[in-house]
């Protein structure tokens, strides 16, 4: 008998076999569902214990281990009253944390990033965005703030990297399973699956909506990757950052007006919407839409929405803000004007810096500017680069003036605090001290811990990491195919007695990975030293798209096998969130070398801080706030040169100089315990008066100090009385746009009269008189600005001093001023008259300006 052609094929359908766990073991299945497990280590050293290799080889993930467990293992632990009763006191501690009552009386935020960095096991997050954003969830739990997240569930998510034997980075996409993660299907009163609709260039697209717990708070995650869509919708949720810009925007369509939709299905409610940077911004969009369905006008609309909204910029490289051409727009989103009631150049404009610029793209930073009341950068330096950034939206006003502020990022301590520095710090710091985990005092008691107990603790998490890195290089350069001799030539030189320099992150050109090889001869001269041993550890991946960061991978893979490099110079391939907490705690130095002023902010150092690793970095982003010369080491913020190779060449000089002449020689200068005070000094300071400033806790606290709170008393004072507040607030801005234009001059009696040097204290008066158009001389506010020139493009305010109303008649205005000068100088001054209102929360909320 002969078989057919079909009839020998593999035929395979596919069946779903769930583990049965016993019933005295349920505690760990539902503990495994709420990713609280990742920062309570009594909970995850009980899940590491079942089978520690396995654990591992899983990502830390519970979810997965409890279903690849073999039955009989199960049995065997269901049997083992020793780990019950650890299983009980874990369930007991887990369930005492959910218990504790949510704080009272805080508006209710809606936070919407397109990556959470919340663990290894869950392909959210591609880098330092999203690791900020997941630590910032896990601090809301700890804080048990009223507050949720919105994001997408990726299949995919960010590439794993691997490398090839030439140092080429491999983008490899390994689908994640679903059911092994600790997500949960988001259901309708009926016990359907909730999902929402979008439209997607005429195409109804159904975004399946997921919960996961970070503890007492939800993310919420879309996900159209099922059989409810097609092929190329299904790969909306595919990769994070992948495909091209029209993919981008895409997602972003997903998340922005697919998050408002899955909110307003599950009736959340959210008093205030916060913007993790430019890619939710289509949300504000939706809301729009929504508001003016409910019969309000777009101005209308536009004040309650603006109300309620925060911004956060998190670069200042202009590649980083999304931007898409008129075309695209027009595409994908052309309907929204009509259902705005705008006509499409009106639309266009809320992304555009020139309304009449055919041409520009639409900006997502620029419609999230102008749809958000308050805007933030994420440190003060990057506040005053963005205020710089943005200042031509707002002509009329100099940088400083700008509203954008700031609120410094930071990490959350329980996810990168060793437990061993924890245990250390916990026998000096008193009980429950992480409550506090802000207060300076506190923190300052590391100075009772004795030397000796503080390096040997840091010296075995650096005899930890070197463990990993061995390992780790044994097991990557036999997959690469190098050769047995090479791979044993670099593992028997790395030496766990060295003073050891990390450098791990977004390898972006802007970031100067290989700052340090600008000069190989005092490189090799510094790692080779007798008795000295130096070695730097190098992480992280380049944007798949990113040529020029995949040549500084490739380059320093390359000068690692150096025979004079070999072991001293090491890249360790495929960053992620497990291998930073062993960097940051194990090095001894935390390398940061940013071009000026691109580094917004930066986390990683300040997870090392935690640990007591000192910092070396360029005064940019965070480090610009946390140097003290006495806790690490800086390069200045001032460029010297403006040209970048020039500046390049003169900053790695200065790092061979301060490693050769300071950092190695206090670190080695040690005592025959093998202790050295003076590095200690260093560790012990950085822990006392940098770690406790970058807590997520302080930034939560500046969150709702700085943004939430007054966001949520605007969001409720617009909303009283069927919204009327609101309603006439956007009357008054439409009223005062209409008669802008006819405000005029009648007198300017200024100093221009005065013709001679005024001695400081010399007063001297103004009078201004103007033609009001029908405005209310209270709703204008004048105002006298003294400046001083920086330089020819440049003006920095020094003064601003408002005018007195004294009079006024039908129609007409008079302002008066007596200035008392106190400062010094050459100023340059103008008057300039600016709309006023009680509801208004800066001066650019109407951006109008008349100089007078």
């Amino acid at each position: 008998m002969t078989l057919t052609s079909t009839q020998n094929q593999m035929k395979l359908k596919r069946i779903f076999i769930q583990n049965q766990i016993p019933e005295q073991l349920a505690a760990l299945t539902r503990m495994s569902h709420n990713i609280l497990w990742s920062w309570m280590p009594q909970v995850a050293d009980l899940f590491m214990s079942i089978d520690p290799e396995q654990f591992v080889n899983l990502n830390y993930n519970p979810v997965a281990l409890l279903e690849n467990l073999a039955p009989a293992r199960l049995r065997e632990l269901s049997e083992d009253k020793d780990f019950l009763a650890r299983v009980h006191t874990a369930e007991k501690a887990f369930d005492a944390y959910l218990a504790e009552p949510m704080k009272q009386g805080l508006p209710r935020v809606a936070y919407f990033s397109m990556e959470y960095g919340l663990h290894i096991s869950l392909k959210l997050y591609s880098g330092g965005l999203g690791v900020l954003a997941g630590d910032y969830l896990k601090e809301a739990s700890d804080s048990n703030v009223d507050l949720f997240a919105v994001g997408l569930l990726y299949r995919y998510g960010y590439f794993n990297q691997g490398l090839s034997m030439n140092g080429d980075q491999i983008h490899n996409y390994p689908p994640q399973k679903f059911t092994q993660l600790p997500v949960e299907p988001v259901r309708r009163d009926d016990g359907n699956w909730l999902k929402v609709a979008v439209t997607i260039q005429g195409r109804i697209v159904q975004a399946k909506i997921w919960s996961l717990a970070i503890g007492r708070i939800k993310l919420y995650l879309l996900d159209t990757d099922h059989e409810d869509n097609n092929a190329e919708d299904r790969a909306l949720t595919h990769q994070l950052y992948g495909g091209d810009n029209e993919h981008r925007l895409k997602q972003e369509i997903l998340l922005g007006i697919g998050g408002v939709r899955a909110i307003e299905e599950m009736g959340l409610n959210p008093d205030i919407y916060h913007l993790n940077e430019g890619h939710a911004g289509f949300l504000s969009l939706e809301r729009l839409k929504n508001y003016v369905d409910a019969g309000l006008t777009f101005p209308e609309a536009r004040e309650m929405v603006r109300a309620s909204s925060l911004y956060t910029t998190h670069t200042p490289v202009p590649a980083g803000h999304d931007h898409f051409p008129e075309h695209l727009m027009r595409n994908y989103l052309f309907n929204y004007a009509a259902d705005l009631g705008i006509e499409w150049e009106e639309f266009m404009s809320l992304g555009r810096l020139n309304a009449d610029d055919a041409g520009e793209d639409f900006n997502m930073s620029k419609l999230s500017i102008r749809l958000s009341q308050r805007v933030n950068g994420v440190s003060k330096l990057h506040g005053e680069v963005s205020q710089e950034m943005f200042t031509s939206l707002y002509p009329g006003y100099t940088a400083e003036e700008v509203h954008i502020g700031y609120v410094t990022n930071s990490v959350h301590y329980p996810t990168w605090i060793a437990n061993s520095i924890h245990e250390l710090f916990s026998s000096k710091f008193g009980k429950d001290w992480v409550r506090d985990q802000s207060n300076k005092e506190i923190w300052r008691n590391v100075h009772k811990i004795d030397d000796r107990s503080l390096a040997e603790t840091r010296h075995a998490l650096k005899v930890k990491l070197l463990g990993y890195v061995r390992k780790k290089l044994q097991v990557d350069m036999r997959r690469r195919g190098e050769s047995p001799r090479t791979t044993f030539e670099i593992l028997s030189k790395i030496n766990d007695k060295a003073l050891v320099l990390g450098f791990a992150r977004r390898f972006a050109t802007y970031k100067r990975a290989t700052l340090l090889f600008t000069n190989r001869d005092r490189l090799r001269a510094l790692v080779n030293r007798k008795d000295q041993p130096v070695i730097f550890l190098f992480a992280g991946k380049a944007h798949p798209a990113d040529q020029g960061g995949q040549d500084l991978i490739r380059q320093i893979v390359q000068i690692s096998k150096e025979p004079d490099f070999a072991g001293k110079i090491i890249f360790l391939e495929d960053y992620n969130m497990e291998m930073a907490k062993l960097l940051t705690q194990g090095v001894d130095i935390w390398l940061n070398t940013p071009t000026r002023p691109l580094e917004a902010s930066g986390t990683s150092g300040m997870k090392a801080a935690l640990n007591g690793t000192v910092n070396f970095s360029v005064l940019d982003g965070w480090w610009a706030e946390g140097y003290r010369p006495d806790a690490g080491w800086a390069l200045p913020l001032e460029r010297t040169y403006d040209d970048q190779y020039l500046q390049n060449e003169l900053d790695a000089e200065t790092m061979y100089s301060v490693l050769e002449d300071e950092i190695v020689p206090i670190y080695f200068d040690k005592d025959k315990h093998g202790i050295s005070k003076r590095w200690m000094g260093y560790v012990k300071q950085i822990i006392a008066e940098v770690a406790p400033v970058f807590t997520m806790k302080r930034m939560m606290d500046d969150y709702y100090e700085r943004f939430y709170l007054p966001l949520g008393k605007s969001a409720a004072a617009v909303r009283e009385s069927d919204m009327k507040p609101g309603k006439d607030f956007a009357a008054w801005k439409e009223d005062i746009e209409s008669k802008w234009s006819g405000l005029e001059t009648i007198e300017n009696n200024s100093f221009d009269t005065v013709n001679h040097a005024l001695p400081v204290g010399e007063p001297f008066s103004a009078e201004v008189v103007l033609t009001t158009n029908g405005i209310e001389p209270a709703d204008l506010a004048l105002e006298a600005l003294f400046y001083q020139r920086i330089d020819e493009e440049r003006l920095t305010l020094r003064r601003t001093q408002p005018f007195q109303l004294v009079a006024q008649t039908e129609g007409t205005a008079t302002y008066r001023i007596a200035v008392d000068p106190h400062l010094a100088g050459v100023y340059e001054y103008g008057f300039r008259l600016r709309p006023n209102h009680p509801m208004m929360p800066h001066a650019q909320d109407l951006n109008l300006v008349y100089w007078v």
